[in-house]
């Protein structure tokens, strides 16, 4: 019997297990280093509303650590610009890194709970690698995620999601999300 502190999610055991030779048997690779796996998750938010209003700000930043697990950094103007009414060290976005047990867990629910729930979803574009092995996609609202009360909240988010992995090109890397149930449009 397993003791509380060896839990372990489900896809990481399932990348260790199954994942990892499927990959190696489609690419033949001859070293256990050059098989791909999943590097971080990056989750950003922009929150434009924020200029008027900062407590907007303060309401997605609360929404993303709920949906992550984790604090958010804000992300802050560089610069004044005064046509968006944007002063320099504003707050206009929050974002996370997820990594490790957290990244698993959070790719867990962005697949088998949140993608499905999407509006007329037809699938991710097979086409939004960056020659890398990283993938990204958008999310027209936050409100997607189990963790967020669709009564409790007074603005719709949208969110960048970008899949960090290993893999040294998109070919490799399609393969890896493919393997993790990535629902690619065909």
């Amino acid at each position: 019997m397993a003791d509380a502190n060896s839990y372990e999610p489900r896809l990481k055991t399932e990348y260790r297990e199954r994942i990892r030779a499927a990959m190696r048997e489609k690419f033949s690779f001859t070293n256990e280093m050059q098989i791909p796996k999943l590097d971080k998750i990056v989750v950003n938010m922009g929150i434009g509303e924020a200029v008027s209003d900062s407590k907007k700000a303060q309401a997605a930043m609360n929404d993303l650590a709920a949906i992550t697990g984790q604090k958010p950094a804000p992300t802050r103007a560089r610069k004044s610009i005064a046509q968006f009414k944007i002063r320099e060290n504003m707050v206009i976005g929050a974002k996370v890194t997820l990594r490790k047990d957290r990244m698993y867990e959070f790719l867990d629910r962005l697949v088998t709970i949140a993608l499905p729930r999407v509006k007329d979803f037809r699938g991710l574009k097979p086409t939004s690698f960056d020659g890398r092995g990283n993938y990204a996609l958008g999310l027209r609202e936050h409100i997607v995620f189990p963790e967020i009360n669709y009564d409790q909240i007074d603005q719709m988010w949208g969110m960048d999601i970008i899949v960090c992995t290993t893999a040294r090109n998109d070919e490799e890397a399609k393969a890896l999300l493919t393997e993790f149930q990535f629902p690619f449009a065909s």
